[in-house]
């Protein structure tokens, strides 16, 4: 559906984009992330025919952004981080205004409106201003207006940003829905929405790709080793001595104590899975296993790793949904 290639662009002495390539799969939620200044924007004005590219190639729906942007435009929906709409306007009002500037058919102009409207959760409000609608109304009209065209794949930028918790889980909700049907591409600095949301995850970093996987592949690759916790009730030198001892073990720590209840921290070496040998171990001493965990990763863990040291983890572009 999205294909880019080599994709480069340089503003006078500095390059905003440095020769990355990917591709984005018809149907996927590809999360598309990077710290300020990292190539994000450029990246996306480049695939929304905004800007033209300085070197390399990029495609949408099988359409050139550069010699066919027209073609592009009608089959992408972009939803910016700051959207303008006319606030003295009513709902369906503005969504006739603007299916008309996107050459949506007259004959078909009234039921693309009440689809996108029901499709969005806003049929309830078509009637009222949109200057007096909440904040999370207003984005849901403003994601409606990058839809009514019925476009194949939609570009959204900060789609949940100012919104209540409510709004929130409402709107990624909706991505989600609309993932079933459209390619979506989602950019956005709320990491935990692209771990709920997205199939797979882009990271650039100074204009380059530094990453490229599904979220659980990532965390797998880049968490090096596994953390086991535990919460033990018995005799401190003894337990860490007998955890020790355990084949795959690499450190054991004793982060603290309560009373009787000892809290510990074991590196296992890469690979290994050593919960059922610490389990019999501990009941076979008779202690008290309280608590038993794998520290687990989150995206934001992963990102920082990556933006900071920046280890090159991308996949081959072979043109694959794990491409």
């Amino acid at each position: 559906m999205i294909e880019v290639e080599h994709l480069t662009k340089k503003f006078y002495n500095t390059m905003a984009v440095n020769d990355i390539s990917f591709i984005v799969e018809k149907g996927e939620i590809l999360g598309f992330l990077g710290p300020n200044g990292a190539g994000k924007s450029t990246t996306m004005r480049i695939l929304t025919c905004f800007i033209p590219q300085t070197g390399g190639k990029a495609t949408v729906a099988g359409f050139d952004v550069l010699t066919e942007s027209l073609e592009v435009r009608k089959n992408i929906g972009y939803l910016p981080e700051n959207v303008s709409m006319y606030s003295d306007m009513r709902v369906e009002e503005f969504l006739k205004f603007r299916a008309n500037l996107k050459g949506v058919p007259r004959n078909n102009r009234k039921q693309k409106i009440d689809m996108t409207m029901e499709k969005c959760w806003i049929t309830d409000v078509r009637r009222k201003i949109i200057g007096n609608l909440s904040k999370g109304y207003r984005q849901r009209v403003a994601l409606a207006e990058s839809l009514v065209h019925d476009p194949k794949i939609l570009i959204l930028d900060e789609p949940t940003v100012g919104l209540d918790p409510n709004q929130i889980r409402e709107t990624r909700q909706l991505i989600k829905d609309l993932g079933k049907n459209h390619t979506v591409i989602l950019c956005t600095h709320i990491l935990p929405e692209v771990e709920m949301i997205c199939d797979r995850v882009i990271i650039i970093n100074k204009g380059k790709l530094v990453a490229m996987d599904t979220p659980e592949s990532l965390m797998r690759k880049l968490m090096g080793e596994k953390i086991l916790h535990l919460e033990v009730k018995g005799p401190v030198n003894e337990i860490k001595s007998a955890l020790e001892k355990i084949k795959g073990v690499e450190k054991v720590f004793v982060d603290k104590t309560m009373q009787e209840i000892i809290f510990i921290k074991i590196e296992q070496q890469e690979k290994q899975d050593i919960r059922e040998d610490v389990f019999y171990e501990i009941v076979k001493n008779n202690w008290i296993l309280r608590e038993m965990h794998i520290e687990s990763a989150s995206l934001e863990d992963i990102f920082f790793k990556i933006t900071v040291k920046e280890p090159i983890v991308k996949n081959e572009i072979s043109g694959g949904a794990n491409a």
